[in-house]
């Protein structure tokens, strides 16, 4: 038996198809208030049975931060796959954030400790990386430095990813992954996906900037292949591509048949811009499209080595060309059995 946290999310859904198309038998842990609609959307792009696939999943409800409601998910499981985490840019949720992340996975390292589970499947993030010298790109092993510009969420998953050194030092087999920004296709109104629904409604500006992607398939290929290695106690970086700005909204809008960004947004534009969206989001309750943290991020340019992953496992990751083409085919055929305003 194979546990999955985080099985509505992106990366969690994905490999919840791919697992169940292996024949494997998966439990998933959910929320009483989960909603599986978008998990069943996420099959529907790779299958015309999603619902058939869905019914193999042996569903359980639990919490990350209820360690006994862990116990008992992780009765009878051999393997678990930790894709459960929450994401946010915003002040308020920092520390509603960081204790769902770190205790989370805290609990969950400490309950396969327990279990003596045979093997972890971690999902960091590159954000839990350090920064590498300009011209270098980042590996597994850059170091860490604290700063006053790291996010809330990139020390959420790095004091996560400590947990379960931690659970290795203590016994546990576990390897972890570092993904760049994951591109697949879910729910367009956030995350990932949302870039190809702002793209679909015409983009004008670009930044001056760089940064890794990985297409989501090649991320929960990457994940089965470690689980079922021989390998144990170390990370991998999980980057396709290294694209501009620029180059990676030109390959979507070619996707979408969107003209392609012609003016660029230079930085006082893009500290006017988030600006104006976080008085928008005081004004009308949403959560804005753009913050400080994603701002910096869009004006700053990034680097990542796959050449580990690639070394071990003699692995191959998708072009992000292809990789756009497929998640833009599945946007514009949601987008065609969907009314345009729910996209």
């Amino acid at each position: 038996m194979i546990l999955i946290t985080g099985g509505t999310g992106l990366v969690g859904a994905h490999l919840l198809f791919d697992l169940l198309k292996k024949g494997e038998q998966v439990r998933a842990i959910k929320r009483s208030h989960s909603s599986l609609k978008q998990l069943e959307k996420i099959f529907s792009f790779y299958s015309a049975s999603p619902q058939n696939l869905l019914s193999k999943i042996e569903w359980i409800e639990a919490e990350l931060l209820d360690y006994f409601s862990l116990e008992e998910a992780l009765k009878g499981v051999s393997k678990v796959y930790h894709c459960a985490a929450m994401v946010s840019f915003k002040k308020q949720d920092k520390q509603k954030m960081l204790t769902a992340n770190i205790e989370g996975t805290k609990n969950l390292v400490n309950a396969c400790l327990h279990h003596n589970i045979e093997k972890l499947v971690h999902v960091s993030s590159i954000a839990a990386l350090g920064r590498a010298e300009q011209g270098e790109s980042t590996n597994e092993k850059t170091p860490w430095k604290d700063g006053d510009k790291d996010s809330p969420y990139s020390i959420s998953k790095y004091q996560s990813e400590m947990e379960v050194w931690r659970g290795i030092a203590e016994g546990l087999n576990a390897v972890i992954v570092n993904p760049s920004v994951i591109l697949g296709p879910g729910d367009w109104s956030k995350g990932s996906p949302s870039f190809f629904k702002m793209m679909a409604k015409g983009m004008k500006y670009y930044s001056h900037g760089m940064n890794g992607y990985v297409y989501v398939r090649d991320v929960t290929r990457a994940m089965i292949e470690l689980m079922e290695s021989d390998i144990c106690n170390e990370r991998f970086v999980l980057n396709g591509e290294d694209l501009t700005y620029l180059e990676f909204f030109n390959m979507m809008a070619k996707t979408l048949n969107k003209p392609f960004p012609s003016a660029e947004a230079k930085p006082w534009m893009m500290n006017l811009a988030w600006r104006g969206a976080y008085l928008k989001g005081i004004l009308t309750g949403k959560t804005p499209e753009l913050t400080k943290s994603t701002a910096r991020s869009f004006m700053s340019s990034y680097s990542y080595s796959s050449r580990k992953i690639v070394d071990t496992l003699d692995f191959e990751f998708t072009a992000l060309q292809k990789a756009i083409m497929l998640i833009g085919d599945c946007y514009l055929n949601d987008c065609k059995k969907t009314p345009s305003t729910s996209l």
